[in-house]
This record gives C-alpha cells, sequence and structure tokens, in this order.
C-alpha cells in the first residue's frame, strides 16, 4: 500500500489560504499553531493542517506536547503524516476525526 502523496503549502499559499499577511503566517509557525519544514529548500506546511480556512484547532497542543517530549520540527512532522501503529491512521488524521485526546495520549507515550 502506497501512501498518499502529500499536498504542501509555501507561505504565499498559506497567505492566500489563511488570508494573513506572511509576517502573521510566520507567527502561527514560531508560535505552533503550525508546523512548517523545508522541503526542497523551501519552508511548507501540510494543507492537511488547515481547516476551513484556519490552522487545525487541536493542532496546536499536540504540537507543543511533541516539543516538550524532544521532538524535532522534522520529527515531529514525520509522526504527524505517517501511520501511527496504536491509532491506525496518520496522527493529523486521528485529529481531523476529532480523536484528539487518543492522539495526545499516543504522543506523551511517546517521550517514555
Amino acid at each position: 500500500m502506497t501512501e498518499p502523496a502529500i499536498e504542501w503549502l509555501t507561505i504565499p499559499d498559506l497567505v492566500v489560504a489563511l488570508g494573513l499577511n506572511q509576517s502573521r503566517v510566520r507567527r502561527l509557525i514560531e508560535d505552533r499553531h503550525l508546523l512548517a519544514v523545508r522541503v526542497d529548500g523551501v519552508l511548507k506546511v501540510p494543507a492537511s493542517f488547515l481547516v476551513d480556512g484556519e490552522p487545525l484547532p487541536e493542532l496546536r497542543g499536540t504540537l507543543v506536547l511533541l516539543a516538550d517530549s524532544g521532538y524535532r520540527d522534522d520529527e515531529a512532522m514525520r509522526w504527524l503524516l505517517g501511520v501511527d501503529d496504536s491509532l491506525g491512521v496518520p496522527p493529523i488524521e486521528a485529529l481531523r476525526a476529532g480523536r484528539k485526546t487518543e492522539v495526545r495520549r499516543v504522543a506523551q507515550a511517546l517521550a517514555f
């Protein structure tokens, strides 16, 4: 089974999608409302991190938890987008489906 292709958004894409200026978009990344990594040298965010033209609300707490657990941004991104055995789906899909508590419990367990 092949993994689904990830739709990546650049900072200019996010400016349009969120209706914000570039400095506000960068602030959302700095404040962990969104997570960005460099893909081919360009800072990008998965489109799945947005819902209804806003950052997925459940994402921030999960990103903070992962950072507090010592995960680097690239490691957190890999975990969020990859299928987690205990969740059965990528954690971002579980977050989008309203399974925030379960995702955070799994993320906390990763720290130990």
